[in-house]
């Protein structure tokens, strides 16, 4: 009798990284697992170094439904030491493919939170030449949140009564995923929360655009010093510290730093 050899094992959707259970698949998979409903978040390098000095921003990360591994010097990190070998998933596609979506087109699905009024209406009038059906008031304008926990009755009162299919949050990263975890813990109904940061503004002109071919050889950063040396150099100079966290660390939350508010 012959024995068939058993098919090669499918390598595994997910991995964790500093604590955090990462979607490493392919893009159009996170955007169908993402439009099921919950909170994506989408963290960066910079964003990431807040685990270990905000305790609420770990908590948005370890509650979120998906997590993808959009950051290049995380995933490149790991491929290097680990020789795992995991892919990264853009937040810029991810955005791309989940605007293809039929349902984007129907009036009403989807509630935008832009960063400012120029945000919204430079993103506004981007969608709007693309043939999406929204308006300001499908917009929401964030306020400065405080430090800390994020709570936001006003917002979660709209989304409540409008019952939106999608939210798609545009503010900065470590502050989107605490407003998003707050979203999806008050909000009646399980909408897809996105939190997607500058990725529209990379469409709609908003921030640099950043062509495709830039976007999937992680040249993105490049892009953003060269438009505003002064404010992303250093920017992108303190995410290296990110190496330190994954060194140390590598599968583990990292530790709170002594004095940080549970």
């Amino acid at each position: 009798m012959v024995r068939l050899a058993s098919p090669p094992a499918t390598p595994s959707q997910y991995q964790q990284i500093l604590g955090v259970r990462f979607f490493v698949g392919d893009a159009p998979e996170a955007v169908e697992i993402g439009a099921r409903g919950g909170l994506v978040v989408v963290p960066a390098a910079p964003a990431l170094l807040e685990l270990e000095r905000d305790a609420d921003y770990r908590h948005a990360l370890l509650d979120a439904d998906l997590a993808i591994t959009d950051s290049g010097l995380l995933v490149m990190y790991w491929n290097l030491v680990t020789r795992q070998s995991i892919h990264r998933v853009s937040g810029l596609e991810y955005l791309r493919l989940l605007l293809q979506r039929p349902e984007l087109k129907n009036p009403g699905s989807t509630l935008w939170v832009m960063p400012s009024e120029t945000s919204l209406s430079r993103n506004l009038d981007w969608l709007q030449k693309e043939g999406y059906p929204f308006s300001v008031s499908d917009c929401y304008i964030a306020p400065k949140y405080a430090k800390g926990p994020i709570q936001d009755d006003k917002l979660v009162e709209i989304v409540n009564s409008r019952r939106p299919r999608h939210v798609i949050i545009c503010v900065g990263g470590g502050v989107q995923e605490k407003l998003g975890h707050c979203l999806k813990r008050r909000c009646a109904g399980t909408p897809a929360i996105h939190c997607i940061g500058a990725a529209i503004g990379f469409l709609s002109g908003d921030q640099v655009r950043i062509p495709h071919w830039a976007d999937q050889q992680v040249l993105g950063w490049l892009f953003r010093c060269a438009s505003d040396p002064k404010r992303f150099v250093p920017r992108y100079v303190r995410a290296l510290a990110l190496l330190r966290l994954l060194w140390r660390f590598g599968h583990r939350m990292p530790n709170l730093l002594a004095g940080t508010p549970l």
